[in-house]
């Protein structure tokens, strides 16, 4: 379903209605817990990072220790988290109903690709929303990381920003967008796709439900250790 996808998004006449109601979905279920969840990941971050560098000796670079975890790591992780388990879900459940109420059968009975009329929309939502919840992380990480660092902790600000690219660089940035943009697409392409073998009744939609929410978090931290390490063994990090 994945090469499907990719090939019928270049051969097929885009499908911008759906796009834009998909994307639209997608954003009204996931920003409010988006924005909840980011705060805490910079606080605990901004927390730990801070204790650390202040028994080191090196407070100063606080800010960029915890920019460069948001920004990696916590920022498309906290994301590809929410949209995998509310977005991902949502599909799967919609899918999967319209499976149990023979739409699937009438739409290919009809010559209508299912994949290329339900599924590369959804899956190209996701993964704009997906891009762009990452931003929203990396912003709300950021200024919980900068309260809990300056305000609870009573570290300098100026240090704090001024240590922002000490560490932190634009590749950082491609890599989390990167991230970001293939777990939305991951998310998206197991919950059609267990949407879309559903059986069994409503029993049956529920549990495929279950299955695809589990099968994304685990694919989701797989496929981002294997980015991390690579990113590790290609890019130059910096100060190293």
């Amino acid at each position: 379903m994945s090469w499907d996808v990719a090939k019928l998004t270049f051969t097929t006449r885009f499908q911008l209605r759906e796009f834009v109601e998909q994307a639209w979905f997608v954003a009204s279920v996931t920003l409010m817990p988006t924005i909840l969840v980011s705060i805490p990941f910079g606080a605990v971050i901004a927390l730990q990072v801070g204790n650390l560098t202040g028994q080191l000796g090196a407070q100063s670079f606080a800010g960029a220790t915890a920019v460069l975890a948001t920004v990696r790591e916590a920022a498309p992780i906290a994301a590809a988290l929410i949209i995998a388990g509310a977005a991902g879900s949502a599909i799967c459940s919609d899918l999967g109903a319209r499976k149990m109420r023979e739409e699937i059968d009438a739409m290919e009975t009809l010559g209508i690709d299912p994949i290329a009329r339900l599924v590369v929309p959804r899956a190209l939502a996701t993964v704009t929303v997906a891009m762009l919840m990452n931003g929203i992380v990396i912003t709300a990480g950021i200024a919980g990381g900068y309260y809990f660092t300056v305000i609870v902790q009573g570290g300098s600000a100026g240090a704090f920003l001024a240590s922002f690219t000490a560490l932190a660089t634009l590749p950082d940035i491609y890599v989390s967008m990167i991230k970001a943009a293939t777990f939305g697409f991951l998310a998206a392409i197991v919950g059609s796709y267990k949407g879309l073998s559903a059986g069994g009744g409503p029993a049956g939609v529920g549990r495929a439900v279950n299955e695809s929410v589990i099968l994304s978090f685990m694919l989701l931290f797989l496929l981002n250790s294997i980015i991390t390490a690579l990113y590790f063994q290609f890019v130059p990090q910096a100060g190293l």
